[in-house]
């Protein structure tokens, strides 16, 4: 079975694909039922990327099918399956199944049930695609594919106008990103011995030794820049956290196993290549760990509960980065592992997070302001464990998932930090800044994690009124709060199996799959044998390092105990604190004013220009074209129209001279 799998790879994205066009062309019969093809062809997936984790054995690529031959540029549609690859797989078809069956009980009574299914199935089979891609060309359309599903996710409720410009502002920051992508695919291309994409050809090491310097640093910093988008760094990580404006479920699906990490993933894809440029390295690793700290500085103060979630997966997307920038002299293996590692564990705990809070979401009626609402742990107990759990593990404290996975990027840093020291034009000093702000970092992450819980789950049971204004009316009509029934809904209540089940499973995964995957080097022996990674000097395997889990482990557990005073009781700290720092919390809760920076430095002049392009074509292009219109209709007015009186004698006359007229300009001419 595994061999049919490994030479059939196509089934993986091709399964949920199939889901998506059955619930699109059958959804007017299926109706309420339109979550089933979908649930099938993902769940399915999962099985098979199951068989192909299990069993993968070095690398396979499967027999090409023609795609592209055009003036000697030849691109097969073919996949490749190896450890990196079966790994992301599993994660992304396994998340995206619980994703799928929540949604299923959350969408529910929703009039674009079908639609919303149908994108669903389409955008999995897009990352599906994307992580078996066998060359750049091909990744990259399917990294569109991605985009354009998101873009339609995002603005599912396109009625809804918040929810129609975040899905516009998503799909054109990572149009900038993608022009990056598309412009460093060129030039590769134009580098790459026998212009052939593919992975294999492209790592091979005679390859890179024929490609300049110059070359290698400007197509990797091109595909970085294509990964500050879709991973959501800075300075493009704007459209991130106003994509909640979609259901829950697509911020759940967004944030913890696709599009997010499809960034990472190409980085990480990358490595061959960006390991011989440290410049670009450092420059990952700088930007990500820039986007770590500023996300978890505004997550601090946000009200909205998902919001904060979102700031967080920003977050957390810099530390990835951290980790893949810190692959410097033997490091590259540990380092890609580590950042992968954490890819891994995120993806499980993010999604039990944003479904957990789903749920909250699902039981306040569409509210999802936390100071509208708090000790809800009595009315929901088993959203509140496993929301716990999720936290926990989002705080990197011991055993949950994420301190594992987290504290291999912090290792890393470490170590490059000594690594550094032998490199031409470097200073460890990067590197043991980026280590110190990571430390610093972890702290905020428990501090806000704490405050969400507690403000949410903790002191005296507050819940909002059934008609609550602060209602989000798309999403509390998705579940059934919306309707205009004759009778109020129940507020504070349990959500369905259907909703807990997937976070009870995901619970179990963000508690126990870190130490079973890392310890163990169950993750690092199945991703470092990937070919490309293989072949890099240094190995994936160290000791574990004490004193950074140490460190780390306790300032989460101070901050997280600094949360617990200032929210888990009744306390005026955090006010006093807000008014004696106005000036830092109002630049926190406002976003420290990114986006009205970039309304003022970019979108102004771009309007402004927009502007004036529009007054010259309607003042100057269009009179141009309407006064060549008007120069023959003025001279039949005014020259010919008179001639065209009807009466026959006048013909007749104009005839006669123009035929002597005629005669006499042959004669002359004659004469001449």
């Amino acid at each position: 079975m595994t061999e049919f799998l490994i030479h059939n790879a196509w089934i993986v994205p091709i399964l949920p694909l199939i889901g998506g066009i059955c619930a699109a062309v059958g959804g007017r019969w299926l109706k309420g039922n339109s979550h089933f093809p979908v649930v099938a062809g993902i769940g399915l997936a999962f099985v098979a990327s199951l068989f192909l984790l299990l069993g993968e054995a070095g690398h396979a690529q499967p027999t090409p099918l023609g795609w592209i031959e055009v003036a000697g540029l030849t691109i097969p549609f073919q996949f490749r399956v190896d450890g990196l690859t079966t790994m992301m797989l599993s994660m992304v078809t396994f998340v995206a199944s619980l994703v799928a069956i929540f949604a299923s009980g959350y969408m529910a009574g929703d009039p674009g049930y079908p639609r919303f299914f149908a994108v669903f199935g389409m955008f999995v089979s897009s990352m599906a695609g994307l992580v078996l891609s066998s060359n750049f060309a091909l990744t990259y359309v399917f990294w569109e594919g991605v985009g354009v599903c998101s873009y339609l996710l995002v603005g599912f409720w396109h009625s809804k106008p918040s929810a129609a410009a975040a899905a516009k502002k998503a799909f054109l920051v990572n149009r900038v990103g993608d022009f990056g992508f598309a412009i460093g695919l060129f030039w590769l291309w134009s580098v790459t011995k026998n212009h052939d994409l593919s992975y294999d050809a492209v790592f091979d090491a005679t390859n890179l030794a024929t490609i300049g310097h110059g070359a290698l640093l400007g197509i990797t910093l091109l595909f970085f820049w294509a990964a500050t988008a879709k991973s959501a760094q800075v300075p493009l990580y704007v459209w991130l956290p106003d994509a909640m404006e979609g259901p829950t479920p697509v911020s759940a699906l967004i944030h913890a196993a696709t599009m997010v990490t499809a960034g990472v993933y190409l980085i990480a894809r990358s490595t061959p290549m960006v390991v011989l440029v440290p410049e670009v390295q450092a420059t990952v690793s700088v930007i990500g760990c820039i986007t770590a700290l500023l996300a978890a500085l505004i997550a601090l103060t946000q009200n909205d509960l998902k919001r904060v979630m979102a700031y967080s997966t920003v977050s957390q997307l810099g530390y990835m980065f951290m980790g893949l920038g810190a692959g410097i002299g033997g490091l590259a293996s540990f380092a890609v592992v580590g950042a992968m590692f954490h890819l891994f564990t995120h993806a499980f705990f993010k999604a039990l997070l944003f479904l957990a809070s789903g749920s909250v979401m699902h039981s306040m009626g569409g509210v999802i302001d936390m100071r509208r609402f708090s000790g809800l742990r009595k009315k929901m107990p088993i959203t509140c464990i496993t929301f716990a759990i999720g936290a926990a593990a989002l705080m990197g404290i011991f055993p949950f998932a994420g301190f594992w996975s987290k504290d291999e990027i912090l290792a890393a840093l470490k170590l490059a930090s000594h690594e550094s020291e032998g490199l031409k034009g470097f200073y460890p000093e990067i590197y043991i800044a980026v280590y110190w702000t990571a430390i610093v970092t972890a702290a905020l992450t428990a501090f806000y994690t704490g405050r969400a819980f507690f403000m949410t789950f903790w002191g005296e049971e507050k819940l909002p009124s059934p008609h609550d204004p602060e209602a989000d009316p798309a999403e509390d009509a998705a579940h059934g709060h919306g309707h205009d029934d004759g009778h109020a809904h129940e507020i504070g209540h349990e959500s369905p199996p259907l909703m807990w089940i997937p976070l009870a499973i995901l619970a179990v995964c963000a508690f126990g799959i870190g130490g079973l995957l890392g310890p163990t080097g169950l993750f690092a022996h199945h991703v470092e044998h990937t070919p490309g990674l293989a072949e890099i000097e240094g190995a994936a395997h160290h000791e574990f390092d004490y004193a950074t889990a140490i460190i780390s482990s306790a300032g989460a557990l101070i901050a997280l105990a600094v949360s617990y005073l200032f929210y888990g009781r009744k306390s005026t700290i955090p006010a006093q604190l807000a008014e004696r720092f106005r000036p830092a919390y109002l630049a926190s809760l406002n976003k420290f004013y990114v986006d009205e920076i970039y309304a003022m430095v970019i979108l102004g002049p771009l309007k402004f220009l927009v502007a004036t392009a529009a007054f010259f074509d309607t003042v100057v292009v269009d009179n141009l074209v309407l006064a060549a219109a008007w120069i023959p209709r003025l001279f039949g007015r005014y020259v010919l129209a008179p001639f065209q009186n009807g009466l026959v004698q006048f013909y007749a006359a104009v005839t006669a001279l123009s035929v002597a007229g005629l005669l006499f300009v042959f004669m002359w001419l004659s004469l001449s």
